[in-house]
């Protein structure tokens, strides 16, 4: 249809130009419309010309048996961090490891039990999945503290890890639980579109919420629900997650390039843009995550966010990827206002994003789009000319499998580099991006939250364009291995000597045990064999080791650069779920969990792959899929 459109369109110019008595106004509609028409047709043609560039794989000289020495040790941290938790604060929530204390602080049901249950089940812990049980049976999940529960975090920390505690253990109690809990969280669809509200009382079975509310708390159940509506037959839980995903699907993404923005309303269901961001960051950052996971959850039927998907990560690399100035390191940040100007805030949280990248680059046939069943042209239909060029250019001049890969590599590079700067050997919470050699003090001081100054410069896109076009020389921009740079004590203070910048100075200095750059050196490692993830995982490793640990387990710390460090009074569950899992995962010969037959949820609660069977498409009305 496009090529006979195409014919036509050239015919009529050659008419135009033959055709005197036309103006030029009409030439220049003809012309605009040609290349518009040539674009879509090239598109639909397939990648042309297309830019592949081979890396190199490492290999490390450690051999197998040490990879299962350092997983043991890994396992032996969580057994000594678990076990302090269940001696001074179960069955409350978490740990207060400074102090041997405890504290509820996510709904006083034991969150910590809920979020360790596949950690254990991985690591041949029988004896505390165990002892676990009778606490998770006597759970009353109508007494909560406060009472309204967050339901975002409920789903993620509980309800998923009651799932994959189920999945990997066959033991009933942890489905029949799940379902329970999950009874007494429906009052949080109360609203208008079907969005979650914030959250939700149990006792009461009642939401509330604000009508505005974040991306991430109202698009990061999908997963949860669609894998609760396999296990139990129930389209109750089907829907929740549907109604989900086509609000997401039918929402006007108009003015953010078909990537979902952060603020949306829960009345309309449509984003809400009195106040415009995109961000892979905490306000956003999992529902980007189970655009891609709902899709390989449900053995790659699920249309709708796997478009979603390649939409969203059109917009990022063309958009919000940036190269510092002197090291030319590869980051992400958020866009904001009306203008979206970049905040040069880059969120350890979004250290997601490179594993998210090498998960899809691994799991889907990216240079291959239309094995999916996917027509690139209806991707960059309805935008704007300069981004639908800018998408033209990205799917037709680069295989997008290996961009994907590239993007996953130096971002995956600068969140561990902001570990390996430090001499504690841990990252910061935040850090805001130079724009251009830096001359003073390291700690950043700004009471404009980041966004002053020049915003023109360091377009990752632009830089990679212009690398195509010179030739594609060298590895391209943002990839090339670059060594740690540690400051001492005057560079701090002053700025760093000469030709010794980082690129960055630290927003939010502490060290909170998380888990997103070991997340993606996981993904990193399983994906491409290349050992150096690996080892950079180990050396994180070794500092929480050497700066975290405490009499009764494993502490964050306040001041990342401090020698040494002050530590804080918090032992996060996620530490046990996430940060210590992958930890595990990495370090094992063995493949525990292969990407192609589970999926994790945005808290490392994996849940296996499966299929809708055809009864199970006829009752939730999905007839229409293959």
């Amino acid at each position: 249809m496009l090529a006979t459109t195409f014919s036509k369109a050239s015919v009529a110019w050659r008419n135009t130009l033959s055709n005197k008595r036309l103006g030029f106004r009409y030439l220049g509609f003809a012309s605009g419309s040609l290349m518009v028409l040539y674009m879509l047709y090239s598109i639909s043609r397939g990648p042309t010309d297309v830019l592949s560039i081979s890396r190199e794989i490492f290999k490390s000289s450690t051999s197998p048996a040490v990879w299962e020495m350092r997983a043991e040790q890994v396992k032996q941290a969580f057994v000594h961090a678990y076990h302090g938790y269940e001696q001074y604060a179960a069955p409350h929530d978490e740990l207060l490891p400074m102090t041997a204390g405890m504290i509820d602080n996510f709904n006083g049901w034991g969150v910590s039990i809920y979020d360790s249950l596949d950690t254990m089940l991985l690591m041949d812990l029988d004896d505390e999945f165990k002892r676990a049980l009778p606490l998770i049976e006597r759970t009353n999940f109508t007494d909560a503290t406060p009472e309204y529960v967050p339901f975002f975090e409920t789903v993620i920390r509980y309800l998923g890890g009651l799932l994959s505690g189920y999945a990997m253990s066959g033991e009933k109690l942890l489905l029949n639980r799940a379902e329970d809990m999950t009874k007494l969280l429906a009052g949080a669809f109360d609203s208008q579109s079907g969005l979650p509200l914030y959250s939700v009382s149990t006792a009461a079975e009642r939401g509330k919420g604000n009508e505005i509310s974040v991306l991430a708390e109202v698009a990061s159940c999908q997963l949860e629900y669609a894998y609760l509506a396999k296990l139990t037959g129930k389209k109750e839980y089907f829907d929740n997650a549907y109604t989900i995903i086509r609000a997401l699907e039918n929402a006007d993404l108009s003015t953010t390039g078909g990537m979902l923005p952060t603020r949306w309303n829960v009345t309309s269901g449509q984003p809400w843009h009195n106040m415009l961001q995109v961000s892979v960051g905490a306000a956003a950052d999992s529902a980007h995550e189970y655009l891609l996971k709902q899709y390989l959850m449900e053995a790659r039927h699920d249309r709708a966010s796997l478009e979603l998907y390649l939409r969203t990560t059109n917009y990022i690399i063309t958009n919000l990827l940036f190269i510092s100035p002197v090291r030319h390191l590869l980051y992400v940040t958020d866009l904001q206002s009306s203008t979206l100007v970049p905040s040069r805030i880059m969120e350890h949280l979004s250290c997601f994003l490179p594993g998210l990248l090498a998960l899809g680059a691994h799991q889907l046939p990216l240079d291959r789009l239309s094995d999916l069943g996917i027509s690139v042209s209806d991707l960059v239909a309805d935008l704007p000319s300069d981004l639908r060029h800018k998408y033209y250019t990205l799917l037709t001049k680069y295989n997008l499998r290996d961009l994907h890969m590239w993007a996953a590599e130096g971002i995956a590079q600068t969140c561990w580099l902001t570990y390996a700067d430090q001499k504690s050997g841990l990252g910061p919470d935040e850090v805001v991006m130079d724009i251009a050699p830096r001359s003073g003090s390291e700690f950043y001081q700004d009471h404009t939250n980041g966004r002053e100054g020049d915003w023109g410069a360091g377009s990752w896109f632009e830089a990679l364009e212009k690398w195509r076009k010179s030739g594609a020389r060298g590895a391209p921009p943002g990839t090339a291995d670059r060594p740690p740079v540690t400051y001492d004590e005057d560079e701090r203070r002053k700025g760093p000597r000469p030709n010794h910048s980082r690129d960055y100075a630290t927003r939010k200095p502490a060290y909170l045990l998380r888990p997103e750059t070991l997340e993606s050196l996981y993904l990193m490692w399983r994906t491409t064999g290349d050992e150096r993830w690996r080892e950079r995982a180990w050396g994180i490793f070794e500092a929480i080791e050497r700066e975290c640990k405490t009499a009764t387990g494993y502490a964050v710390v306040k001041v990342v650069h401090q020698d040494p460090v002050v530590l804080g009074n918090s032992m996060p569950s996620y530490f046990l779920a996430e940060t210590l899992k992958y930890l595990y995962l990495t370090f094992k010969n063995e493949d525990l969990v292969p990407l192609d037959k589970w999926v994790f949820n945005t808290e490392a609660h994996p849940f296996q792959v499966f299929n809708w069977t055809t009864s199970e498409r006829r009752k939730f009305g999905l007839s229409q899929w293959p």
